[in-house]
């Protein structure tokens, strides 16, 4: 694609979700929103009042047969997204899915394949890794400021939106697990899980998770969209600080504590083999931009430049690799189930 002609973007899905990839787009540089594709005329309504002018359609094929579009954003239900993503990429469009890629590891394999055979690209929305808070963090953890890490826990909790085709579990986790992906330094070996339903007798409302690394890594995953408290936290902890990342908060997101626990090489008594540390907490500060902005202009840069994206479609295949083991221990009563 020429560099100084702007990406034509189609957007399948404008409902609760879909209305801020609509919103966004229309502001990303080097790109034109030129349609949008659902099925309730209210959600067409609304588009049209975001973007003046915007073609809406019920119809998902003129988004594929429109040559002005050359990449389709699909943000529609989960269940649906292999169906639209596997048109889109059999259309010749480079693709944008939201999170998860699939609910299966089968499906989300053959649009990885599809994509790679067809020379399309094909992302991920695993929105958390474009927030400017993570993107600090990873950097400084690469650089040794924090030590070694040793585990990490995401809370992902709320009361609502309760799902009808996705427990909590596949709904909310998608995050937090790629999140672990970005910050751990390798692959976790295997999962267990449990799940609780409340609401419905087939889906989760609540899940925990336990995510292990070969190398001692370790992760906890707590989603639920039952819960009376609207928390979005993350926590690390490393050899050398502690970290935590509170989403929630409308400032001061990230607070770096430097305490911790060193092993005395010397001691004379059990009490003085490890001797804690009580330091300072860091508020550190940081430019502050809308993630989904960072996203959709990155997937423009990605497709006008014809480079791999930061969440590419084999993050969301692992990431549903993940998800589905995790979906299995829950029906194993919490046994671990092995991810390599």
């Amino acid at each position: 694609m020429s560099e100084d002609r702007d990406l034509g973007i189609g957007v399948v899905g404008a409902g609760f979700w879909g209305k801020n990839l609509v919103r966004n787009f229309a502001r990303t540089k080097g790109a034109r929103l030129v349609a949008v594709a659902d099925l309730v005329e209210a959600h067409l309504q609304r588009a049209q009042s975001l973007v003046p002018g915007v073609t809406c359609t019920t119809r998902f094929e003129d988004l594929l047969e429109n040559p002005e579009i050359g990449a389709v954003a699909v943000v529609t239900e989960a269940a649906t997204h292999h169906r639209f993503a596997k048109a889109a990429l059999l259309a010749d469009k480079d693709v944008y899915v939201e999170k998860p890629l699939t609910l299966t590891v089968q499906d989300a394999q053959e649009l990885v394949t599809l994509a790679a055979e067809r020379n399309r690209i094909l992302m991920v929305g695993h929105l958390m890794l474009f927030h400017p808070a993570m993107r600090w963090i990873k950097e400084r953890l690469a650089a040794g400021e924090f030590g070694d890490l040793h585990y990490l826990y995401c809370q992902r909790l709320n009361l609502g939106v309760v799902r009808r085709d996705e427990s909590a579990w596949w709904s909310l986790a998608p995050h937090d697990i790629s999140i672990l992906l970005y910050l751990m330094d390798e692959l976790p070996r295997d999962i267990s899980a449990r799940g609780h339903s409340y609401l419905r007798s087939d889906i989760e409302d609540v899940v925990f998770a336990n995510l292990r690394c070969e190398g001692g890594q370790a992760a906890e995953v707590h989603t639920s969209w039952l819960d009376p408290h609207k928390i979005r936290k993350l926590t690390l902890v490393c050899s050398g600080k502690m970290i935590t990342f509170d989403d929630s908060q409308p400032v001061e997101k990230i607070r770096v504590y430097d305490k911790g626990a060193e092993r005395s090489v010397n001691y004379n008594t059990f009490a003085e083999l490890i001797s804690l540390r009580q330091g300072d907490i860091w508020i550190p500060s940081f430019a502050m931009t809308e993630p989904l902005l960072v996203e959709c202009q990155h997937f423009v840069d990605c497709v006008r430049e014809r480079r791999t994206p930061d969440t590419p479609g084999e993050q969301g295949l692992e990431v549903v690799r993940i998800l589905q083991a995790g979906q299995r221990s829950i029906g194993l009563g919490g046994a671990p189930v092995a991810l390599r």
